[in-house]
């Protein structure tokens, strides 16, 4: 194998969503990019290991798409997001008996985001690549050992390839061996919770209205497709403790129809499950820091969280985008990587701790706590200013918001 070094801005390790899109912006500021991954995309939702979840791009998110390029190949497939709408079901029953909504035109004139499915992003984004000619994708390939100097980081390929890059973006998930390579920790919060992801279709339309229902163990989330076979469409994510996920998961389809219905609380009318299900385990963790010599963390590498008010990709695509940002002059020096740091990880760190509250919350299986959940939701929705300052920082944005998103 020859031992040859080449050359390169960016080396981008992970092709999952957070990476391709990395690759992608990264190559339209015009950067020589290589994305790897030892995990080729799945691209078709019917195919082994397709990725059933589903991505709602808030409105900072669908700017730095629009920037990069990706928009445009995006929006075609793409579900507004009009209204969040907070569903509690403590009650002895599983029924609504408080509902809240939270709706965009109360702070601008755009949907608070739009939702795509993960496998049809990976499908788009990876076509994108091929169009450009700065980023090279080569899925099926990994990073064996990274190396950082001062004049770049030593990347060997797991094909024995040898680089220098500028910069090396670490988008290899929450177990990241880039991190773990430079010795950057982690604090991880447990919660003893997975999550079904699936698609359904149901007898009422979403009208676009993302819901998230609150019983016990997790939120039950039901996030608008398009419609499928003529019939309104939705994404569940169904988060569970471990042993009730393992139960469901276990049942005839006609048994977990009706578990299924019974935790959808009637909202949308009887649901139907459209596709196979997929399991994912739910954690918090944050990185120690998001910088490293010539590496910048971002995505899982950087932080989990567990997915509520869609702030995990978008929280990663605000990583990326400070990140390009602060690359434009000199990827990788020192001075731009520590703001960085400084910069993403507060910030990151604040959504987590929130996202972690509300999850706790969400768990309560008794009773008294249950009521006291839906009492706070109750008060705390009808202080309009206090209503709309949280949507606001959900978005990502100051205390005004552009109106086309």
């Amino acid at each position: 194998m020859s031992s040859k070094i080449e050359d390169i801005d960016i080396l981008v390790s992970g092709g999952g969503i957070a990476g391709l899109i990395a690759a992608a912006g990264f190559g339209a500021e015009g950067f020589s990019t290589l994305c790897v991954d030892p995990t080729p995309p799945v691209t078709e939702e019917a195919a082994r290991g397709a990725d059933l979840r589903s991505t709602a791009f808030l409105a900072p998110s669908v700017d730095l798409l629009e920037r990069i390029g990706l928009w445009d190949r995006l929006a075609p497939f793409a579900t507004p997001l009009q209204i969040m709408r907070i569903v509690d079901a403590g009650g002895a029953r599983p029924e609504a008996r408080l509902t809240r909504d939270f709706d965009a035109a109360e702070i601008g004139d755009a949907p608070f985001g739009w939702n795509l499915p993960n496998w049809l992003l990976r499908r788009e984004i990876s076509a994108r690549l091929e169009q450009l000619q700065t980023v090279h994708f080569l899925p099926g390939i990994g990073t064996a050992d990274l190396v950082p100097r001062d004049e770049g980081a030593m990347v060997t390929l797991s094909d024995g390839r040898h680089l220098r890059a500028k910069l090396v973006i670490a988008a290899d998930g929450r177990n990241s061996p880039t991190r773990q390579a430079l010795g950057i920790g982690v604090r991880t919060f447990r919660y003893g919770q997975k999550a079904l992801a699936f698609a359904v279709t149901h007898e009422h339309p979403h009208e676009n209205v993302s819901t998230e229902i609150h019983r016990s163990g997790g939120p039950f989330t039901l996030v608008p497709l398009p419609d499928r076979d003529g019939l309104p469409s939705s994404a569940v994510v169904w988060m569970e403790n471990g042993r009730e996920i393992a139960r469901l998961r276990a049942l005839p389809r006609k048994d977990f129809a009706e578990e299924l219905n019974a935790r959808s609380a009637g909202v949308l009318g009887r649901l139907s499950q459209a596709t196979a299900l997929t399991e994912w385990p739910i954690i918090s963790q944050i990185a120690d820091r998001f910088s490293g010599p010539r590496t910048a963390l971002i995505a899982e590498a950087a932080h989990v969280v567990p997915p509520i008010g869609a702030q995990g990709l978008n929280m990663s695509l605000a990583d990326l985008t400070t990140l390009i940002d602060l690359s434009r002059n000199d990827p990788g020096n020192p001075a731009s990587l520590d703001r960085y740091n400084q910069s993403r990880r507060p910030d990151a760190y604040a959504r987590l701790l929130g996202i972690d509250a509300l999850n706790r919350a969400s768990q309560a299986k008794m009773r008294p706590l249950r009521d006291l959940r839906a009492a706070a939701l109750g008060g705390f929705y009808g202080i309009g200013p206090i209503r709309r300052m949280v949507m606001r920082a959900g978005l990502g944005l100051g205390s005004a918001r552009a109106g086309d998103g």
